[in-house]
């Protein structure tokens, strides 16, 4: 009794797209500790980090990860209270 007529999903509701981002920062900042595997996931993320951050920032960021027992520090206290270093600040530009 089928028509031949193909539905398209409905789009995932914002709670499951928030889900899913928070998810994965969560399993970010659960996987960076871990020593081996942490220092990959920085190599991996510090393009990410760098312009997210600014060039300053985001290179004292990666370095931070990078080092063995410093990063495994900084990566369990931001468990807990969020990120140490902050983002760079959007310049707002004038309008025409």
């Amino acid at each position: 009794m089928s028509s031949g007529v193909t539905r398209k999903a409905p789009p995932p509701s914002r709670t499951r797209r928030l889900a899913r981002t928070g998810g994965w920062t969560l399993a970010k900042r659960l996987v960076k500790p871990i020593p081996f595997v942490g220092t990959a996931v920085a190599l991996g993320l510090a393009g990410y980090e760098i312009r997210k951050k600014g060039w300053k920032n985001g290179l004292l960021q990666v370095g931070l990860d990078l080092t063995p027992v410093v990063g495994t520090a900084k990566g369990v206290v931001e468990i807990f209270t969020g990120d140490l270093i902050p983002d760079k600040t959007v310049k707002k530009g004038r309008m025409p």
